[in-house]
């Protein structure tokens, strides 16, 4: 192949994003945004770059949404990414807290009101 035929390597190509994701495309496993991540295990020498840095930032619960700003990953390879290392047991996937479970804002001003009075 002669140098006028070579294309330059586009880094903005989905293709490295496949080789990243390992080609796994949508996931079993659901993932919103303010699911919390919280590692089990320790990074091994034989993961994937991405994979290490998630075990190593997640040392405390992280959001998908910080992970995804701090490795600069769309949300889809990310999530594919952590399926992996949920199935493998080396993190661990915390639902937020649901809405209704969150107590009413006239709840928690009468219960402050009521604590300022002692």
């Amino acid at each position: 192949m002669t140098s006028e035929h070579q294309e330059k390597w586009d880094e903005g190509s989905p293709v490295p994003l496949y080789v990243i994701s390992g080609g796994q495309g949508s996931s079993a496993r659901a993932f919103n945004l303010v699911t919390l991540i919280t590692s089990r295990s320790v990074p091994d020498p034989a993961m994937q770059p991405e994979q290490a840095a998630i075990l190593g930032m997640c040392q405390y619960p992280l959001s998908v949404a910080e992970i995804s700003a701090y490795l600069s990953l769309p949300f889809s390879v990310l999530t594919a990414l952590l399926s992996t290392l949920v199935e493998d047991g080396r993190v661990e996937a915390i639902a937020p807290v649901p809405v209704a479970a969150v107590p009413e804002l006239d709840l928690l001003e009468a219960v402050i009101h009521g604590l300022r009075k002692l």
